[in-house]
């Protein structure tokens, strides 16, 4: 995902993998690799891979509900 995508993603916004289906929602931040709640999408270390499929960030989708 580019840095443009990015910044277009509002920060609550839930992000669904495309490949698992695993939804982050940064209300809930990630236990898995310790990203605490409250943490956009778009703040999420450049490594962070979903924690259920090891699938990268530009595989994820914002969620439409």
């Amino acid at each position: 995902m580019s840095d443009e995508t990015l910044r277009d993603i509002a920060p609550d916004a839930r992000m669904e993998c495309g490949v698992c289906w695993h939804v982050y929602d940064p209300a809930e931040g990630d236990p898995v690799w310790q990203v605490p709640p409250g943490v956009a999408f778009a703040d999420l270390p450049a490594d962070w891979r979903c924690p259920e499929c090891d699938a990268p960030q530009e595989k994820f989708l914002r969620c439409e509900n």
